[in-house]
This record gives C-alpha cells, structure tokens and sequence, in this order.
C-alpha cells in the first residue's frame, strides 16, 4: 500500500513538473515578444516624428540635403520593413541619421533656438531613452528565457518542449565607436 502511495506521489510530482516547466516556457516566450512589441512602438514613434523634424531643419538647412535623404531613406527602411530584425536595422539607420541632423543644428543657430526644433529634440531624446530601456528590457527576458532553458532540470524540458535558445539585441559596430570632437 505504501509503495502506491510513493508511485503517486512520484507519477503527481512528475506531473506537476512538466505543467511548471510548460507554463515556465510560455510566460517567457510571452515576455519576450512583448518587449520586442515595445521596441516596435518606440521606434514606430520615433519614425512618426522624423517627418516634422525634416520639415523644421529644411527651411534652415536648405544645403544639407544629403543629411534629409538618409533620414527620410531610413524612415521608408523603417515602415516598409517586414519583421523585427528588420524594423531594428533600420531604426540604427535612423538613429545615424538624427545624430546628423542634430550635428547640423549646431551650425545654425536660428535653428536651435526654434521652439519646435527644441521640442521635437527633447521627444526624440525621451523616445532614445524608451528605446534603451525596451532594449534592455528585451535582452534581459532572453536572459532569462536562455537560462531557463540551460540549467538543470530545465534543459531537460526545455529539449522535450522545442524550447531553443533565443538571440541578444546587439549594438551594431558603428554606434559603439566613440564620437570624435574637434575643439
């Protein structure tokens, strides 16, 4: 009689194990596209705002046209592209491309002083920020879903499961390089 009792306390353990297990996976696969939908708003947001800041920057800048194409160019990068790698690509685009625009403000004084430039630069400079976080935010849940499906006993239902491990955002080589200032 004991011996069933150990069986189904054992056979209720084991259940019970592969619903934690099951559910584990699915809360950090959720978490996980969350933060990548958050990203998308945040750079969705930045792209909204490109357009106003081009038309503020042109009446100025009417020379720096080159600086406007590769902004307007990365903002169609940005709405046409198809999945998240893509979206992100073209976001790091954009980012490039705004720190152009705000490098062209300094030459012209007019324009920083212009209310709307400087309301424009304060929000995209908060969005900088949101998208950070959102980042940071992301590759913390991969993190955490990779650790989940490394260690023991998760690797085991992590492999019953198709649970695989999961990429890092990363930084693309350029924005890592360390401006360089003249004086």
């Amino acid at each position: 009689m004991i011996l069933v009792w150990i069986i189904g306390i054992i056979v209720v353990l084991v259940v019970l194990a592969f619903i934690y297990y099951h559910n584990k996976f699915v809360v950090l696969g959720n978490r996980i596209d969350n933060s990548l939908s958050q990203i998308d708003v945040q750079l969705r947001k930045r792209a909204d705002l490109v357009p106003n800041l081009v038309k503020t920057v042109k009446g100025y800048a009417k020379h720096e046209k080159g600086i406007m194409k590769n902004v307007t160019d990365a903002r169609k990068a940005f709405l046409g592209a198809k999945d998240m790698k893509g979206k992100v690509k073209a976001g790091n685009m954009m980012q490039e491309a705004l720190k152009s625009i705000f490098a062209i403000a300094e030459n012209y004084p007019q324009l920083k002083a212009n209310e709307n430039f400087l309301h424009l630069q304060q929000e995209l400079s908060a969005i900088e920020d949101k998208v950070a976080y959102s980042r940071q935010y992301y590759n913390d849940s991969i993190l955490s879903y990779n650790n989940a499906t490394k260690v023991f006993p998760g690797v085991v239902f992590a492999g019953m499961y198709g649970a695989k491990e999961k990429e890092y955002l990363k930084i693309p080589t350029e924005a890592k390089a360390v401006p360089k200032v003249d004086f």
